[in-house]
């Protein structure tokens, strides 16, 4: 009969639409599940287990892995609000700054007051022994401020006339230094001030960025270095 209802195999669009409701739901209630736990971890430490979370989230272990197939899963999932969390804390800092020198100084100071002030979860998404790692979520927000950080970089030397090869190589050099001194810093349950810190850091990579006005000056540019 030309008559039927739907032809088959074709979808009527319904069971897309129970379909889409139903992931939108699960996203909400993993993003849910994700700020309980990271709030968990802040109040109970970066070892929390994941009895604990369900606990301090309000639901049983079996619903916690309904939306979490594993302790890894649930890692990525507050690594990646982690990392969100510092971007909004140093992307704005940086943007409200003109000067270069400034620029450091104020995303250097930005970072450590941020992993100061949350430290239990930087512990736990930092170094976390027990967790596969299928993505690094840690490796995602060097990757985002790095990327941010070398178009600066290659800006600076093009408009100094030098090559910008050097930009990307740089920026992940920064970024892994202030991290490294930083974990460093936490560690050691911050035996100088935060303020001294970030002037020292500051210090350091500025001698760094100011090399490359002083390379346009001397003949033979960058090559100078060599």
């Amino acid at each position: 009969s030309t008559m039927n209802s739907a032809t088959p195999g074709v979808n009527t669009g319904k069971s897309d639409g129970r379909r889409g409701r139903w992931d939108g739901h699960r996203e909400q209630r993993r993003a849910e599940l994700t700020t309980a736990a990271i709030d968990a971890i802040r109040q109970l430490g970066p070892d929390v287990g994941m009895d604990a979370i369900a606990a301090h989230a309000g639901v049983s272990k079996p619903v916690l892995y309904r939306y979490f197939a594993d302790k890894s899963e649930l890692w990525l999932a507050v690594g990646q609000q982690a990392g969100a969390l510092v971007l909004d804390t140093i992307v704005p800092a940086v943007a409200a700054v003109r000067e270069e020198r400034d620029a450091i100084r104020v995303a250097v100071d930005a970072y450590l007051e941020h992993i100061a002030a949350d430290p239990n979860l930087y512990q736990f998404v930092v170094h976390q022994p027990d967790i596969s790692r299928g993505r690094d979520v840690v490796a995602d927000v060097v990757d985002t401020v790095a990327s941010g950080l070398a178009r600066i970089f290659g800006d600076s030397l093009r408009a100094r006339g030098l090559d910008s090869g050097a930009a990307l190589p740089w920026a992940y050099g920064v970024v892994g230094y202030v991290q490294s001194v930083g974990d460093w810093w936490l560690r050691q349950q911050q035996p100088i001030s935060r303020e001294a810190l970030a002037d020292y850091l500051t210090t350091f990579l500025w001698a760094g960025v100011s090399g490359i006005r002083h390379a346009a000056d001397v003949p033979g540019g960058l090559a100078a270095y060599r």
